[in-house]
């Protein structure tokens, strides 16, 4: 195995999660969001992969205002990369992912199968990142019931959004790899149908929407993606993507979630900076690569907010 340390700390806790196989919660403190101290630590089981991920997607956050915490892992090579992979983000429309896992595993618990209209309901949120479905079904779930599937999926450091505000649930990139890594692989906490269920819909997202961590990704890879943003007063532009990658060898997932941009197109750039260079050292033996294109012009939904209740549909155009 070879390795590229900046930080101590963060390697340690990387090993911890590369034995088991899983992204699973380590013992550490959320540090502040700050570019001077934050580095990328990546550990690999391929020669050489572990400096090429943390010299590459450290040339990709270079410049950038955006304050930036990604997490990697790829089962084919066990490589793991992380950064600020603790720090606390607004998630907006990426809880959408959590919300429809617990609802699944809330299901399961009961023995019992979506309703018609859950069927809708998660079909909208997911694939077209409807709000007033996700509404309904935080509203049905109740935060208790999230915070018991956060619990059984040891997410643990994310909190659910108060006041019905699901778009301010604080998540970490920790977490979300969490959520991944139970998605694409057997486990005790969602079932072979469940976690079939959500990946087929994150596969399906509508093309304006399938933008940030599939940017880069080899065509012919299973794409699951998904994504999010929101502007507040404090920390700017939250951009979000969480993409799950599979099929023809290849097995990973990534996490790329950013604060701080000054506008929604820095943090979608910022992203597809970092995913294209992920993609390209995966798969570095490719020397013209097909590659998935995401659209030229980016749309999400942004949540409801105290300040902004409507919640609305915004389309970036990157450069």
């Amino acid at each position: 195995m070879t390795t590229s340390r900046t930080t101590g700390r963060a390697r340690a806790a990387l090993c911890a999660a590369v034995a088991t196989g899983v992204l699973a919660p380590v013992a550490l403190a959320a540090a502040p969001a700050s570019a001077a101290t934050a580095q990328v630590s990546c550990t690999s089981g391929r020669a050489g992969l572990a400096a090429q991920l943390t010299k590459d997607i450290t040339a990709a956050l270079k410049g950038r205002k955006s304050t930036a915490a990604v997490a990697l892992y790829d089962r084919t090579t066990k490589t793991t990369c992380t950064l600020r992979a603790t720090t606390k983000y607004d998630s907006a429309s990426v809880v959408k992912a959590t919300v429809l896992a617990t609802l699944l595993w809330d299901n399961a618990k009961h023995d019992r199968y979506l309703t018609q209209r859950e069927i809708d309901l998660s079909t909208k949120m997911i694939t077209k990142s409807d709000n007033d479905a996700t509404t309904s079904l935080w509203k049905q779930l109740g935060v208790t019931k999230v915070n018991a599937f956060l619990k059984a999926a040891g997410m643990t450091h994310t909190v659910p959004g108060s006041g019905g505000y699901w778009g301010l649930t604080q998540i970490t990139a920790q977490d979300e790899q969490r959520l991944l890594t139970l998605l694409t692989s057997k486990n005790s906490v969602l079932t072979d149908s469940a976690r079939s269920y959500e990946l087929g819909l994150m596969k399906k997202v509508v093309s304006s929407q399938r933008w940030g961590t599939p940017a880069g990704a080899l065509t012919g890879t299973t794409v699951q993606v998904k994504n999010g943003w929101l502007q507040r007063a404090t920390h700017g532009w939250r951009v979000h993507s969480i993409g799950a990658f599979t099929g023809n060898g290849h097995d990973y997932a990534l996490t790329v979630l950013t604060q701080d941009n000054a506008t929604m197109n820095d943090g979608v750039n910022t992203i597809q900076a970092v995913a294209r260079a992920v993609h390209k050292d995966l798969n570095p033996r490719i020397m013209h690569p097909r590659v998935f294109t995401v659209p030229a012009a980016p749309q999400e939904a942004v949540p409801p907010v105290p300040e902004a209740p409507a919640g609305r549909m915004l389309t970036a155009k990157p450069r």
